[in-house]
């Protein structure tokens, strides 16, 4: 993986005369700081984002910027719940003022697009809320033909994919928190980090399909983990990764190439 697609890494001077001489894209990969259960570390979803940003940006001459580190509360259903030890987490409207703060001074500085590429998805809504009132504040001439774009990175991932990962059958993304999509991804992208001999067996957690505030604490699994990573491998890891970077690439060009389209 190239380190030239990221921005942290470029000296002004050179990010000046890009600006100046190309329509620079630029990804922004959004995580948190979340327990992934024992097996995987907090920042799971920030290292996701960023290895799959950089993977996209590589195949479009994008930029890539430093990863949102903290992400809003992880929630029971899908993270295991902001109670858990280690995960540390934004309000809704911290994530909206860093999100708007960011597009606004990127577009300033002259970048094309701004892309949003998700890794948490307790984000989701707030970034799209953060974008949104960044562009309020530019009126048309100086907005011009340049836009943001939001996407979370598990939607591109393809059902013969899923099938091959998931031979017995895909459980749903509400519980594939540090089960073996998150584990097998790692275990490809930053091996390192991921202890197998820590992972948690057991079956899926079961949850109520409503959301009780203060949560039962007592109905997140002791793990943390919302799945057992049973299963996962490296080679999978690379079949999600080659399988959602080549897919965003593919989306994210036509959508580029159309950059001067009026919407």
């Amino acid at each position: 993986m190239s380190s030239n697609v990221f921005l942290d890494q470029l000296d002004a001077h050179t990010l000046r005369d890009r600006l100046e001489n190309e329509k620079l894209a630029l990804i922004i990969p959004v995580g948190s700081l979340e327990q992934h259960g024992p097996h995987l570390p907090l920042g799971t979803d920030a290292m996701l984002s960023t290895k799959v940003a950089a993977g996209v940006a590589e195949k479009l001459g994008a930029l890539v910027a430093p990863a949102f580190a903290y992400g809003y509360k992880s929630q029971q259903k899908s993270g295991g719940g902001n109670h858990l030890v280690g995960t540390t987490s934004l309000s809704a409207a911290t994530v909206i003022a860093q999100t708007k703060d960011l597009v606004t001074s990127y577009l300033k500085q002259g970048f094309q697009q701004i892309i949003f590429l998700n890794g948490h998805y307790e984000n989701y809504q707030f970034l799209y809320e953060g974008m949104d009132l960044a562009l309020e504040s530019f009126n048309k001439e100086q907005l011009g033909d340049r836009y943001t774009l939001l996407l979370s990175y598990w939607d591109y991932v393809g059902e013969e994919t899923l099938a091959q990962v998931y031979p017995n059958g895909f459980p749903g993304w509400d519980i594939e928190h540090g089960g073996v999509l998150e584990t097998a991804l790692m275990l490809h992208l930053s091996p390192h980090s991921v202890d197998m001999s820590r992972a948690p067996g057991g079956p899926a957690a079961v949850l109520p399909k409503f959301d009780r505030l203060p949560v039962v604490a007592a109905r997140t699994p002791q793990s943390g983990c919302l799945s057992a990573p049973d299963g996962a491998t490296a080679e999978k890891g690379k079949l999600l990764y080659d399988d959602a970077v080549s897919a965003i690439a593919a989306d994210l060009a036509l959508e580029l190439a159309d950059a001067a389209v009026a919407v």
